[in-house]
């Protein structure tokens, strides 16, 4: 019998128990805030940069710029750190990344000094370009964690905040796209790990998905097919010039210009009969800014101007047909959405078909939103804005009929 279990026996405690206690010790969430932007964050967004740098520690808060995405790291990584600067923080710029010049991303990658001035900082930010650059860079070819990235995890760890836009975003969920087909080719195809998908780093855990440039380019479809592929039940969409702020309690805050969509597949069932994708029974949802949810409980919080918004579905404001031929277009499904919210008919149909030459461009798709009693929506009292919650969504293929002439 080892001195260590005589020591727990007379305090009356269990290898076994000693045992689990580390392991729960090990496996405890990160105490830090995700700061996660769809792309084209301008550098007048004020709320969001100084939102990045008061959750990293304040005026004066160390951020470290990674530019490992960007195609041009040097200045990504200058312009960058200067916009941090700008807004408060003491930004410096990580050299690593696949493109920067005169540089060996491998051997910076494990550098320990490089790693400690992250670990000492309160916050990281990744640039915007191509997501698979950053994973490249900071995971080993066996995918363990570089030194680098471990330092960047021990900033989370302890209650630092993790930001990121675009590219930046898109690597913050298990599972990213990598070498994406347009949206309506990814719902034709199909995805396939290796391919279309690739691991990302995962800091928003492995329940949720993570996708951006939600609106400006109609990406809310091709999360879908992603999220059904690797098994997912929520994914969150970000939009452009917007970010969202997930802290360690899974609440969810959208600050900047627009919104995010929020996709539920825990009830979504597919028709197996059917070669082309299709889904039925699928929840969609829009937080505007300064909306807050919970990802564990399902608690909606409205914004400030939205307190006393929730909308009467015995008083709809509209009576009208919902419909358009390019449900994929910019903000389109957006708007199809606030005018079911408010809408005395109770379905909206949309329509996705390919350009002329694609790739299987007889196969469109149709989206049918379903406004039931689970749906509800807030409305702003100082803007044209909304929220609407637990829309029904339901996805079919269509064969599309092209001219003679063509």
């Amino acid at each position: 019998m080892t001195i260590l279990v005589k020591a727990l026996r007379i305090l009356g405690v269990s290898l076994a128990a000693l045992c689990m206690q580390v392991s729960i010790a090990a496996e405890a969430p990160p105490q830090g805030n995700l700061l996660i932007a769809g792309g084209a964050i301008r550098a007048d967004n004020t709320i969001v940069w100084e939102r990045l740098v008061q959750l990293a520690g304040g005026k004066g808060a160390r951020i470290a710029v990674m530019p490992s995405a960007a195609g041009n790291p040097e200045r990504s990584g200058a312009n960058l750190a200067a916009t941090l600067t700008k807004y408060g923080a003491s930004a410096f710029v990580v050299p690593v990344a696949v493109r920067l010049k005169n540089s060996d991303y491998k051997v910076a990658a494990e550098d320990e000094a490089l790693a400690r001035s992250i670990r000492e900082a309160g916050g990281v930010y990744f640039a915007g370009g191509d997501q698979g650059y950053i994973t490249k860079a900071l995971v080993r070819p066996d995918g363990s964690r570089t030194k680098v990235l471990q330092a960047i995890w021990d900033v989370y760890n302890k209650g630092g905040v993790i930001g990121g836009s675009s590219a930046g975003a898109a690597i913050m969920s298990s599972t990213m796209y990598y070498e994406a087909k347009t949206v309506l080719g990814t719902l034709a195809a199909g995805v396939n790990d290796g391919r279309e998908l690739a691991p990302g780093l995962g800091f928003v855990g492995t329940d949720l998905f993570v996708d951006q440039h939600l609106l400006a380019r109609g990406r809310f479809a091709r999360m879908l097919p992603a999220m059904l592929k690797k098994n997912y039940k929520l994914g969150l969409g970000i939009d452009e010039n917007t970010a969202m702020i997930i802290n360690q309690k899974r609440e969810v805050e959208i600050i900047g210009y627009q919104g995010a969509l929020l996709l539920d597949l825990t009830h979504a069932k597919t028709n197996g009969d059917v070669k082309e994708f299709n889904l039925s029974n699928a929840r969609i949802s829009y937080l505007d800014r300064g909306d807050r949810y919970n990802l564990q409980t399902g608690q909606y919080i409205p914004s400030a101007d939205k307190v006393e918004g929730k909308l009467d579905p015995s008083k709809p404001y509209l009576n009208e047909q919902v419909y358009t031929a390019d449900v994929l277009a910019h903000n389109m499904v957006l708007v199809m959405m606030e005018k079911l919210i408010n809408n005395a008919r109770n379905e909206a149909i949309g329509i996705a078909v390919a350009p002329p030459g694609e790739a299987l461009d007889n196969l469109g798709f149709e989206f049918k939103l379903t406004r039931d009693a689970e749906s509800s929506g807030y409305e702003s009292a100082t803007s044209d804005a909304y929220t609407i919650l637990n829309l029904r969504l339901d996805v079919r293929p269509l064969q599309i009929t092209r001219p003679w002439y063509r």
